[in-house]
């Protein structure tokens, strides 16, 4: 019974540091991941300016304004 004791032993050791090994990559891994991003809190959006931003996406889109053009729009409805 001396043989089997010892590799029940083994088995219970290698269980033991599976799971430590397991645990420690599970806390790794959950430490690692990036914080949340604050939502912006403010006063909220009026629906002329939600509509405004989405013609303004829109006109984009299309290609109906350049870059410089929509990046300057975006600016001004921010205010």
């Amino acid at each position: 019974m001396g043989g089997a004791g010892a590799l029940m032993v083994l088995w219970i050791f290698l269980g033991i540091a599976l799971a430590v090994a397991v645990g420690v990559v599970a806390v790794r891994a959950l430490s690692s991941r990036p914080a949340p991003q604050a939502r912006r809190v403010g006063r909220p959006e009026s629906a002329a300016v939600q509509e405004a931003k989405d013609a303004l996406r829109g006109r984009y889109a299309k290609g109906e304004i350049g870059r410089e053009d929509y990046l300057q729009g975006k600016v001004d409805l921010e205010d």
